[in-house]
């Protein structure tokens, strides 16, 4: 199958990760793939916010960057015009963004199957963190993209349910959650080697993957490692930055731990699978009620012990005592609990692993599972008016 790939990211970060695997698992399948994208962040290293976009979006009025977001529809339509033209794909994919018409009006005009893949609903996202001014144009523009699709791939049933109240036929939702590639996160990673390297030999090391803010709650991780019987065999790993990181060093200082914490900064994709195989607790505190988290799915397929809150879009995928610990959200105390299980049991930090690597096998969550999920029936019976 040719199948035309279109998204508007130039950021290289988790959406961009989704994209290039999604991309790579077409390929191994056989298909053949065209990517239609902004040419801005090719050659960047991971973490790179997407360069004059950013900044653009920093300096400009709220309403003119947003109605320059609905006018950029126009050029992206004609650059997928003159690809369809070229390529002749049998379908277009599209990662779906807010104010974003172009893969909407390729459909019309090439007359192929449109599908979308949608990871949030943007206008309530945007909104709700109070940075939406044309809130109806929003609105419309993605109620107009999700309703004209012909397929749909929210990541979550709860996701899903935004696309059912603005009106998309059940018939064209299916829900594909974010996946792994199991040859970049095989089982035997070198966990043992970034132990090693890190001085962390016989430790019981927690880790956090990510970009980190202040409400990931991690400096509670430090509180509850010091309430523990021998806060010294505990070490706390974290690959990531962000601004929440300073709450953790001023708390490990005041805890007398500042041994117990390194922070290792922004790790590249090549290397991700090394230091969460580091792991012995992978820690998931704060979670988008619609989202499916990347760094979850990484954390089962290397087997390590999570914890995550208790909210319905984690309990699509973990269960609690199964293959991972939840928390009740937004109680701290129950979140230091759950760490401090863990950190006192091995055996448990060894089922719950174990079990996590199952369902990621039992229930195909790789990025070539998703493929095929999301190629299923792709057909004239699918197809949206």
């Amino acid at each position: 199958m040719k199948i035309l790939y279109h998204h508007r990211t130039a950021s290289r970060d988790g959406q961009d990760v989704h994209i290039e695997e999604m991309v790579a698992a077409m390929r191994r399948q056989g298909h053949e793939v065209l990517v239609v994208a902004p040419g801005g962040a090719k050659g960047a290293s991971f973490g790179h916010d997407g360069g004059v976009v950013a900044r653009i979006k920093r300096l400009l009025p709220r309403v003119l960057y947003e109605v320059l977001e609905l006018a950029y529809s126009v050029p992206a339509f004609f650059r997928l015009e003159r690809a369809c033209a070229a390529f002749g794909p049998d379908v277009l994919y599209e990662r779906y963004n807010l104010f974003f018409l172009a893969g909407l009006w390729m459909k019309r005009w090439a007359d192929i199957p449109y599908l979308l893949e949608v990871n949030s609903p943007l206008a309530h996202e945007r909104d709700r963190h109070g940075g939406l001014a044309l809130k109806a144009l929003a609105g419309w523009s993605e109620r107009a993209v999700w309703c004209g699709a012909d397929m749909t791939f929210p990541v979550t049933e709860v996701l899903a349910d935004f696309l059912r109240a603005a009106g998309v036929a059940e018939r064209r939702i299916r829900v594909v959650p974010n996946g792994i590639d199991r040859q970049r996160f095989p089982l035997d990673g070198n966990g043992t080697a970034i132990r090693a390297e890190l001085g962390l030999t016989g430790k019981v090391v927690l880790g956090f993957v990510g970009f980190v803010r202040d409400w990931h709650r991690l400096p509670d991780v430090l509180t509850a490692m010091a309430a523990l019987e021998n806060p010294a065999s505990l070490h706390f790993l974290i690959a990531g930055e962000g601004p929440g990181l300073a709450a953790v060093i001023d708390q490990a200082a005041r805890l007398g731990m500042a041994d117990c914490v390194t922070c290792i900064g922004l790790v590249g994709r090549d290397r991700v699978s090394d230091y969460v195989a580091a792991f012995d607790i992978a820690l998931n505190p704060r979670v988008e009620p619609y989202a499916s988290p990347l760094k979850l799915f990484e954390y089962m397929g290397l087997g390590r012990a999570i914890i995550a809150p208790d909210q319905p879009n984690i309990r699509e995928i973990l269960t609690d005592g199964d293959n991972a610990l939840l928390f009740r959200p937004d109680d701290p105390a129950h979140f230091r609990e759950r760490i401090a299980q863990l950190c006192s049991d091995e055996a448990l930090r060894g089922r719950l692993g174990r079990s996590a690597t199952r369902t990621i096998d039992d229930k195909g969550y790789t990025w070539d599972d998703n493929v095929r999920r999301v190629l299923a029936g792709v057909g004239p019976s699918n197809r949206a008016p």
